[in-house]
C-alpha cells in the first residue's frame, strides 16, 4: 500500500506499550494529507487506509483530528508516542504534536476511555467459564489487557492530561490477562474501581475540546498541499 503525503506514523500496539512477546504482530498508525484539489470534486479521497501484513492504518489529516477531537484512544496514541517509536515525523506533524492538548476534554475522554474498556469486558463475559480452547483463552487474554491498559491510561488523561503509552508493569498485565481468562469476572472489580474513580475525580481537562488550534493546523495542511500547478489550473 502506497500512500502519499504521510505526515506523521509510528509503532503503536502491544510494542510500544511494552506488552508484546515473540510472535507479537507489530502495529503501525499514521496520517496522511489528500491532495487539497481532490478534496473539491464530487466525491472526495479515501479518508483511511488498513492493510495487513504489515499492519498499518493511515487516517486523513481531518477525519484523524475527528476522531481524536471525539476522545478516540486509538487515534490519540499517535502524538503521545515515545520518540523512538516514530517512523514518520514532518513538520507539520510536530505542529499537530505540540497541540495535542487542545483536542482533550474531560467528558469525551471519561465516555471514550470507559467505554471501551467497558465492551472489552463484554467480550470476555461472553466468552463464558473459562472452559475453551487455547486460542480463545489466548484472545480473552488479550481483551483483558486492554481492558485495564485503557481503564489506567484513560484515567491518567482524565487526572493528569498526559497519556504514557508504555505501561509501568508489563508482567502484572500479562498476569492479570491469564487470570481473566481462566475466570472473566475477575475483570469485574478494576473495572468498577476505575469507574468510581473517574467519578470522584476533579479532571485535569476542559469539559469540551478547543477546536480553533486544530482547524488552524488543518488549513495550514490544506495551503501546504495545494500545489502551484493547480493554482494556476
Amino acid at each position: 500500500m502506497t500512500v502519499e503525503n504521510i505526515l506523521l506514523s509510528g509503532v503503536v500496539g502491544s510494542t510500544a506499550y511494552g506488552l508484546a512477546r515473540a510472535g507479537s504482530d507489530i502495529d503501525r498508525l499514521g496520517m496522511f494529507a489528500a491532495p487539497t484539489e481532490e478534496l473539491h470534486g464530487l466525491r472526495g479521497p479515501k479518508e483511511s487506509h488498513v492493510s495487513t501484513a504489515p499492519d498499518r492504518t493511515l487516517h486523513e489529516a481531518a477525519k484523524w483530528c475527528r476522531l481524536a477531537l471525539g476522545g478516540n484512544p486509538t487515534v490519540m496514541e499517535l502524538v503521545w508516542l515515545p520518540e523512538e517509536l516514530y517512523e514518520v515525523r514532518t513538520p507539520l506533524g510536530d505542529e499537530l504534536i505540540g497541540i495535542r492538548a487542545s483536542f482533550l476534554s474531560a467528558r469525551r475522554v471519561r465516555d471514550a476511555y470507559l467505554g471501551y474498556a467497558t465492551q472489552q469486558f463484554r467480550k470476555l463475559q461472553s466468552r463464558g467459564d473459562g472452559s475453551f480452547s487455547a486460542d480463545t483463552r489466548k484472545r480473552t487474554a488479550k481483551h483483558a489487557r486492554h481492558l485495564k491498559r485503557l481503564c489506567e491510561q484513560g484515567y491518567e488523561l482524565y487526572a493528569a492530561g498526559r497519556l504514557t503509552i508504555r505501561v509501568e508493569d508489563p508482567d502484572g498485565f500479562h498476569r492479570f490477562g491469564e487470570q481473566v481468562a481462566a475466570d472473566p469476572e475477575a475483570a469485574l472489580p478494576l473495572l468498577r474501581r476505575f469507574e468510581t474513580a473517574f467519578a470522584e475525580t476533579r479532571s485535569a481537562l476542559p469539559e469540551s475540546p478547543d477546536e480553533t488550534p486544530a482547524d488552524a493546523w488543518l488549513r495550514r495542511v490544506r495551503r501546504h498541499f495545494y500545489s502551484t500547478a493547480e493554482q494556476g489550473a
